[in-house]
């Protein structure tokens, strides 16, 4: 046994000794109101509320090198969140690749590396229309997307490729683009020696000059909403860039912001390998919370809130950002989003081997094969894609347990409500070790239908599954999928295995049931191999999740 895998084993068998000894905690009972409050009202959301980000220096290996060899894991990856939306899938591609590469209108392929060593959380490429054609062939595949486009502000004074890219954005997406994100994360610009004593006092009048040579071509007009910024992250506030004067200008379509709560940017430590940090509900209100002020104000302007990006360990992720624990604080965040008045969420996805990564191919030069590894935040991403509703969705952090603000909270829960403000489901969150039993008090609703996602325990990477079901290698659900149904007319008591997230739909019919896959292996393809990546990991959890048992 490895190392790594011995600290796994102790950690995992510490938790289940402590648990075992401790008894079972105590049920908790749901308290959620019939109506939302009135300030929850202010922030109504799209049943689109989940998109993806992706790093556009890796996209090629992703999305495919020419519209007909687009992989078919991506595909289903894709459709599986689409499937469970009626507003179109939202994409992200940018980045602070984006932000260094250069667009050439007459290049024949979709991108191409200019560096040899490039430094790793910054990789510039150039890239071409058929970058487009490739947006255009997944959306023609499977169904509805819409994109946001990153564009660069960090050498205003040489604007000239970033119009011809704006430009043919419009052109070439025509209604599937949703945005232009005017730069990526200008408060990083001076930190990062790429503009000398950058400041908000600089970077306001640069947005001003740089509409105007967008419109100065055609790429947009006054009369529209097409611009989004200031995707900020880490240095400035939204209130800051707001009152400077960001907001002086014709409407902006979105304000967005981009936010990690941890960072591995000089390699990991303590600090970013804490997985207790991710699992615990109160540092949610203060990690979504950073940006409050500005969110309110924006919402005062009626101008909708994005989180462009977000996940777990910003610089490629630390040794606990594929766990399952990060499944769980995904959806956590997702939730706490949308309650805290962000109109959409994306989350991040980079390079092939980066520890965060919602997908990675078998290699990057073989990615139109199966053998694709499944992120544990993807997980995340299809509770999220089944949590809102066609037509608006509000959603309340219902407080169990005192989770909000206690560190010592295990479980936290969020009341749905559909556009109506109608009770329609409960989000569960159980990250403790043991079951937990939740309690629905009589006349909340007559029955449920409830979907679970668990794993063998937070430190699990692999055997995880979603309503009983798997991710294959080909990106398509595997397994039968398991709809749990209970009478609560008269209440009912909910017990969710530890760890795990349930979405708990009042009536029948309302979670997804169909198949989301849509693309089979291709008979192009090799004899790749079709097993997962870390089988000895898989081994090793089903033998903990075993051994726990055992214990109780």
């Amino acid at each position: 046994m490895s190392t790594s895998y011995l600290t796994l084993f102790i950690l995992t068998v510490s938790v289940a000794f402590k648990y075992a000894h401790a008894g079972p905690p105590a049920p908790l009972n749901v308290t959620f109101p019939e109506k939302p409050p009135t300030s929850a009202l202010m922030n109504v959301v799209e049943d689109h509320f989940i998109g993806v980000s992706f790093e556009l220096s890796s996209f090629d290996t992703l999305w495919g090198k020419s519209v007909n060899l687009q992989p078919t894991a991506m595909q289903n990856y894709m459709h599986n969140l689409a499937a469970r939306m009626s507003k179109p899938l939202r994409i992200r591609v940018g980045g602070n690749g984006m932000d260094g590469s250069t667009y050439i209108s007459n290049m024949t392929s979709v991108l191409e590396q200019v560096e040899d060593d490039p430094y790793f959380n910054d990789i510039p490429v150039n890239f071409g229309p058929m970058f487009f054609d490739i947006l255009n062939g997944m959306a023609d595949k499977i169904g509805a997307m819409q994109f946001l486009i990153g564009l660069s502000m960090r050498t205003p004074d040489n604007f000239t490729n970033v119009q011809t890219l704006a430009l043919a954005a419009r052109q070439k997406l025509g209604d599937r683009l949703d945005a232009l994100l005017l730069g990526n994360e200008p408060d990083l610009y001076a930190g990062h020696g790429e503009r000398d004593a950058y400041n908000i006092s600089a970077y306001v009048p640069e947005i001003g000059a740089s509409l105007d040579l967008l419109e100065e071509v055609g790429a947009m007009s006054e009369e529209e909403k097409i611009i989004g910024g200031p995707t900020i992250c880490c240095s400035w506030t939204l209130d800051d860039v707001l009152s400077a004067g960001l907001d002086q200008y014709f409407p902006y379509k979105y304000y967005t912001l981009q936010h990690y709560p941890k960072h591995a940017c000089s390699g990991e430590n303590a600090d970013n390998t804490n997985i207790t940090y991710f699992t615990t509900h109160s540092n949610v209100e203060n990690y979504v919370g950073w940006q409050t002020d500005g969110v309110l104000k924006a919402q005062s302007q009626s101008v909708p809130v994005l989180l462009t990006e977000y996940n777990s360990v910003a610089c490629g992720g630390s040794n606990i950002s594929a766990t399952f624990a990060t499944a769980l604080w995904a959806v956590d965040v997702g939730l706490k989003s949308a309650s805290m008045n962000y109109s959409a969420v994306y989350l991040h996805t980079r390079e092939f081997g980066v520890q965060y990564n919602l997908f990675d191919p078998p290699t990057p030069e073989n990615s139109t094969e199966p053998g694709w590894r499944t992120g544990s935040p993807y997980y995340g991403a299809l509770f999220l894609a089944e949590s809102t509703y066609e037509g608006g969705t509000i959603i309340i952090d219902l407080n169990l347990n005192n989770s909000i603000t206690s560190p010592t909270a295990t479980v936290a829960a969020y009341g749905i409500y559909n556009a109506n403000a109608e009770r329609a489901s409960l989000a569960l969150i159980n990250y403790a070790g043991i079951p937990q039993v939740f309690v629905l008090p009589p006349g909340m609703t007559e029955k449920v239908q409830i979907k679970i996602l668990t794993a063998p325990d937070v430190y699990e990477k692999t055997n995880i599954s979603w309503a009983g079901q798997t991710v294959s290698t080909n990106g398509d659900l595997e397994g039968d999928l398991q709809l749990v149904e209970m009478s609560c007319e008269n209440g009912c008591q909910l017990t969710l295995p530890g760890p795990s997230a349930a979405l708990v739909a009042f009536g029948d019919g309302i979670l997804f049931s169909g198949n989301s896959t849509i693309a089979s292996i291709g008979s192009y393809l090799s004899n790749a191999p079709t097993f997962s990546t870390l089988p000895c990991l898989s081994l090793f959890a089903l033998f903990i999740g075993t051994f726990a048992k055992l214990l109780f």
